[in-house]
């Protein structure tokens, strides 16, 4: 007769707790490889800036990772980005009241973009990142949500700790403050098409036929931060912003055309710094041109 073996409770009870927890992080790994695209696009969109988008999402993953219980994974990871988004635009705020001329949201290259069928590419153009700019945190939040992700009022009320009403008040002003402008051209094409017209004429100097691409009421911002030369105003009117472009595309033959937040865009080298110009567009013109050149903001193009 084989002698009675003793079954530890402890040691029992230690391998379940092992095995659950194998399990409950495989699932939460799967969870959030799942979801890291939309997040980051969630992210880059809150925050204007792929670097902060970035480290919020690693900040997102630490927490879920330390959860006790995460019964939604998709909810937690959007509650959290949100939340961790909102406390740096809470930030940034401060900083940029001594930034140093126009503020412009960072370029991305397009293939740093994630590959998720269910982003609409339109949300990460430059020009739709940077309508967003003009939103307080919790009109940004609100309006991302609700546009990005087709949330309730409800449920952007869980995740930003509003009331219901308070946040349809939130989207009625955010789509008030974003206005017209909200409503643009994302097109490669149209946009790529623009593109050559502009660098054809800037460099032939043709004034009136670069003015024709432009809006009436066009406008130029340009993004120095203080670190490289730029105008620390926006300039308005065809007229002007033909002078601007005529003379920087002048000043160097380093002139290529890049992909940048899903559309065509100009990577010009006028002086040896590298300034990247997006456009928006509407109605076959040319409504804004946003110069980006601070050198803090192109890591991620």
């Amino acid at each position: 007769m084989e002698p009675h073996r003793h079954t530890d409770p402890d040691a029992a009870a230690e391998a379940v707790t092992s095995t659950d927890c194998t399990a409950q992080a495989t699932d939460r790994a799967e969870a959030w490889a799942a979801a890291r695209g939309r997040m980051l696009a969630h992210a880059y969109r809150m925050l204007g800036s792929w670097q902060d988008a970035e480290d919020v999402l690693q900040e997102a993953w630490l927490r879920m990772a330390d959860a006790d219980e995460v019964r939604n994974p998709d909810a937690f990871l959007t509650t959290t980005v949100t939340r961790l988004a909102i406390d740096r635009l809470r930030q940034r705020q401060r900083r940029q009241e001594d930034y140093i001329g126009p503020w412009i949201a960072e370029p991305v290259a397009s293939d740093r973009l994630p590959e998720d069928a269910a982003i609409e590419r339109d949300l990460l153009s430059l020009a739709a990142i940077q309508l967003l700019e003009r939103l307080s945190p919790p009109e940004r939040a609100t309006y991302v949500l609700r546009t990005g992700f087709a949330y309730s009022f409800k449920d952007i009320g869980v995740v930003i700790d509003h009331t219901e009403s308070a946040c349809r008040q939130l989207f009625r002003r955010a789509t008030a403050r974003l206005g017209a402008d909200a409503r643009f051209d994302a097109d490669p094409t149209t946009h790529g098409r623009l593109l050559d017209a502009l660098l054809h004429a800037a460099r032939h100097g043709a004034m009136r036929e670069l003015e024709t691409l432009l809006a009436h009421d066009a406008v130029l911002w340009a993004d120095g931060g203080g670190k490289v030369s730029s105008a620390l105003k926006p300039i308005h009117g065809p007229a002007k912003i033909a002078r601007f472009m005529v003379g920087v595309t002048r000043e160097t033959d380093a002139i290529r055309v890049v992909d940048i937040n899903g559309l065509p865009a100009l990577e010009i080298h006028p002086d040896g710094i590298t300034r990247l110009v997006s456009l928006r567009v509407r109605d076959g013109r040319i409504e804004e041109l946003l110069v980006a050149g601070n050198p803090d903001k192109l890591g991620a193009t």
